[in-house]
């Protein structure tokens, strides 16, 4: 049986085989994990259809085209696997390897160093070289006499004037560090990165993106999540967090402002009657933005069981490019990064983006008095071909008082 790619949407024509997770003569099992693919959308894991014996016909990191065969399973012989046989070593350099990081050429000892200077530690060779010293000048204290850097620096500090002028410090291109790893390294851009610059650009330079900003105080939102999470975990087995009270708040913003969660297509408005948003997650191959879709259908809890079935969809790379595409709105959370204010970019063809970010307590009035409260700052970027400053002002203060009135949501007034 043949090991194919799979096709995963009518846009992807080619993918990159990033991992395999068998040997060329491992026995496989049914629906057992053999291979992980890159797309410029997705990373999708590919399962064996049979039991049977691998063999690997494209090494990993190879760009291979949407069912292309990259290998095979054979059946196995009796009731004990059988190995099946290996192709021939000649034939396997047939297939380029996978690109490697050139290191930088290695430095050739400096004329001025006698060859008994091997035995010297690097960062000694390299002093030595670059204040142009003469190592048969200079008194070792260490094992076998053997000169350390703490006698070059004593050396510099007694040497009589007139020493010579000390070398050119090398480039980075022109020595390695004591560890001996290279400087600098060189790695392909995967499929998932290249498709975020692309879109990144894209957003930069076809929309008139402007952002708006406020601040909202996370005490109520705070103390409802402390007085309830422990319940809600009890009864609907999610934890509860900050997420679902802002896309909940997103969401009846949206029903407001409805020009926020529509789309620019050439000349016309497109209007959404419904609120997919989609939820920026860091993955290790970069951001997605898995949809929840009917949003404004969902309560917090249905919300909340929506995320971490995209986390673990994600971590088991089982993310179908189904799950990225419709969205009408995106939440980012930068906060969980650290980030205390930024600027998110657009999602397009999507109009609006809010950003999310980290709690700090800081100085409040209140009342006429200073007092200390969580705040948060909060971003909203939005395309002001169809969006007004005044909508998305308006949108702003909407989702400030519905979180800092988690209430309002629930009862929907």
């Amino acid at each position: 049986m043949d090991i194919i790619i799979p096709s995963v949407g009518e846009s992807v024509q080619e993918a990159v085989l990033a991992e395999w997770f068998k040997q060329d003569g491992d026995l496989v099992e049914i629906d057992e994990p053999l291979l992980v693919i890159e797309t410029d959308k997705v990373t999708l894991e590919v399962v064996a259809e049979a039991r049977g014996i691998v063999a690997i016909t494209v090494p990993e990191g190879e760009t291979v085209a949407i069912g292309a065969v990259v290998g095979t399973i054979s059946p196995v012989e009796g009731e004990v696997a059988q190995p099946a046989v290996k192709p021939e070593p000649a034939a396997v350099p047939e297939a380029p390897a996978r690109p490697e990081p050139e290191p930088p050429a290695a430095v050739s000892p400096p004329p001025a160093l006698p060859a008994d200077t091997a035995s010297l530690a690097p960062s000694v060779r390299r002093l030595i070289r670059e204040k142009n010293l003469d190592p048969a000048q200079i008194p070792g204290t260490g094992p076998g006499g053997r000169i350390s850097k703490g006698d070059v620096l004593l050396y510099l500090e007694k040497a009589p004037a007139g020493l010579p002028e000390a070398l050119p410090v090398p480039t980075a291109q022109e020595c390695l560090p004591d560890d001996g790893q290279p400087l600098e390294v060189r790695k392909p851009m995967t499929p998932i990165r290249k498709r975020i610059a692309e879109r990144l650009l894209e957003s930069r330079q076809k929309t008139a993106m402007l952002t708006t900003f406020n601040e909202i105080d996370m005490s109520r939102a705070m103390a409802i999540r402390s007085q309830y999470k422990q319940a809600f975990a009890d009864r609907h087995g999610v934890s509860l967090g900050f997420m679902s009270f802002f896309i909940r708040a997103c969401v009846e913003a949206l029903k407001e402002i409805p020009e926020i969660n529509a789309f620019l297509e050439w000349d016309e408005i497109i209007y959404h009657h419904y609120q997919h948003i989609g939820v920026a997650i860091g993955a290790p191959k970069g951001l997605v933005v898995p949809v929840i879709r009917h949003a404004e259908r969902m309560n917090f809890a249905q919300v909340e069981q929506a995320i971490v079935d995209y986390v673990g969809k994600i971590k088991e790379n089982r993310l179908e490019l189904a799950d990225l595409e419709g969205g009408t709105f995106t939440v980012s959370n930068g906060g969980v990064y650290g980030s205390l204010l930024s600027t998110p970019i657009l999602n397009t063809p999507q109009s609006g983006i809010l950003g999310m970010h980290k709690i700090e307590k800081r100085p409040v009035v209140v009342d006429d008095e200073i007092v200390i409260r969580p705040m948060m700052y909060v971003a909203l970027s939005y395309d002001h071909r169809i969006v007004d400053g005044k909508g998305a002002v308006t949108f702003l203060k909407r989702v400030k008082e519905y979180v800092e009135n988690p209430e309002r949501i629930l009862l929907e007034v």
